[in-house]
């Protein structure tokens, strides 16, 4: 959004720039234009009197100097006709002169702009006087031709002619256009600079408040917006969001504080009803009573368990611990050796392999290790005597398919991948796996609260990371747990 709103503003101001140095700069060409023919024509004016008080050779011959002496001065071309149009005197050399000459003899070829000479000298012939010129620009015309009646009114006797060079009328322009694109692109630079400025003053707010929502989405509660600057309606915008924040994470910590301390305190008595169970036992004779008394000694139990799984999410959600580095490679070999007596007794084999050393992330403590033991407490149940599960470590980058152990970089996730050949679940079933106190219907009878993966996926995002569950083919499940990587590793 700064570079959209900054290119705006950039925009806007080229346009101002434009806007205003391009009349200017058209402003002063037309300027230097009217001031060279002001010049040029107070001449022309002198030499048609000379013209006009021509009676004699001797007339002839000063009028001919005159024009000699300024076509040499100025580089100009001087043609004087008769009302007839035949040449009285001429002067000067070069481009000029031909374009003069051009205009005299009414030839419109387009050398040296003398179609244009070719009608002052009929409007001269009229009695009027040449009174504009083309605009003058850096790139020309080179020469321009004005023209002066001899004579006024009826009495006009012939027309002075005079094709003038524009160079230095020229150069002035140049310079002083150079001049206008210089101030131009210094306003513009300054008033871009202006636009950076005020265009973080405008977003630095709007970004702490983005980054101030991402981390609170992310399940930060304590996230806030830190900026104090920018317009007055952002800054009571950032006080407003802080307030909605501070309200939310107040009543999310009461609800997280209740499960708590409900599963805490519920926790003792239903142990003590428990104990009374087991104790009442002996007393009880054979028959349907005692029957009734295991099942209830049984739900008692499976109540306990669902308190500690509820307790122990609550205690995940509050987020209270901080994210550290973790030997990722390191927790998941211990935690195969401590399961594999529990898998053995159980009749599945648990095997490791591709586990690469020194893969570390950065995660809650010990996360890689309690969520390993969710996912192998869960294989345990659901796979089948003389069932397999198989455990992997290893490194994959963004966007690369399955890592291998060894593998290096600077960025990626650790990967820990528990695949297992039971019965699996159904494909529409696969969503709810990670869900609380969610079951696939073939294993509504297992042991469990239903919330060993649900705590397993708690830890993982707070970690930064994710839970994955996928179908394994012919038959059992895949479950990846992926862990942002906290440094480069090679094996």
């Amino acid at each position: 959004m700064r570079r959209r709103l900054l290119a705006v503003l950039m925009v806007l101001m080229g346009a101002a720039a434009l806007l205003l140095c391009v009349p200017l700069a058209d402003a002063y060409a037309r300027g230097r234009t009217e001031h060279l023919l002001l010049q040029r024509r107070s001449e022309a004016v002198r030499f048609a009197d000379l013209a006009d008080r021509m009676r004699s050779a001797a007339d002839r011959a000063e009028l001919s100097a005159e024009i000699g002496r300024y076509a040499q001065l100025y580089g100009a071309g001087v043609v004087v006709v008769d009302s007839a149009g035949a040449t009285v005197a001429r002067a000067g050399t070069g481009p000029a002169a031909e374009a003069a000459t051009n205009a005299a003899t009414d030839d419109d070829s387009p050398r040296g702009g003398s179609s244009d000479g070719a009608d002052a000298r009929r409007r001269a012939l009229t009695g009027r006087s040449t009174d504009r010129l083309p605009t003058l620009r850096p790139w020309g015309p080179r020469t321009v031709v004005l023209a002066e009646p001899v004579g006024r009114d009826e009495r006009v006797s012939g027309a002075v002619l005079m094709a003038v060079p524009t160079e230095a009328a020229r150069r002035d322009v140049t310079v002083r256009w150079s001049l206008i694109a210089a101030g131009a692109f210094a306003a513009f630079a300054a008033a871009a600079l202006v636009a950076v400025g005020i265009t973080r003053w405008l977003m630095r707010p709007v970004l702490d408040l983005d980054r101030a929502v991402e981390r609170l989405t992310a399940g930060s509660l304590q996230a806030r917006a830190v900026s104090d600057t920018g317009p007055p309606e952002l800054r009571h915008l950032r006080r407003h969001f802080n307030t909605m924040a501070e309200a939310m994470a107040d009543s999310i910590g009461r609800q997280r504080d209740f499960v708590a301390d409900a599963s805490h305190q519920l926790r003792n008595p239903l142990a003590t009803l428990v104990l009374q169970l087991e104790n009442v036992e002996p007393h009880i004779v054979p028959g349907p009573g005692l029957a009734e008394h295991g099942r209830a000694l049984d739900e008692a139990e499976r109540l306990e368990e669902l308190l500690d799984g509820l307790l122990a999410l609550a205690r995940v959600e509050s987020g209270t611990a901080e994210l550290g580095e973790e030997d990722v490679s390191r927790a998941v070999r211990e935690r195969v050796v401590a399961w594999t007596p529990v898998f053995r007794a159980a009749g599945v084999d648990l095997s490791a392999a591709d586990l690469a050393e020194g893969l570390r992330a950065r995660t809650l403590p010990d996360a890689a290790g309690r969520v390993l033991d969710a996912l192998l407490d869960n294989a345990v149940k659901f796979v089948p005597r003389g069932g397999h599960v198989e455990v992997r470590v290893g490194r994959e980058a963004d966007g690369s398919t399955a890592g291998s152990a060894g593998s290096a970089g600077s960025a990626g996730s650790v990967v820990v991948r528990v695949t297992d050949d039971g019965p699996g679940v159904p494909e529409e079933h696969l969503p709810l796996l990670l869900r609380r106190f969610a079951r696939s219907p073939e294993h509504q009878n297992v042991p469990g609260s239903g919330l060993g993966l649900a705590i397993a996926d708690e830890i993982a995002r707070i970690s930064g990371g994710r839970l994955d569950v996928r179908a394994h083919e012919p038959h059992g499940l895949v479950v990846e747990l992926r862990l942002p990587a906290a440094c480069q590793t090679s094996v």
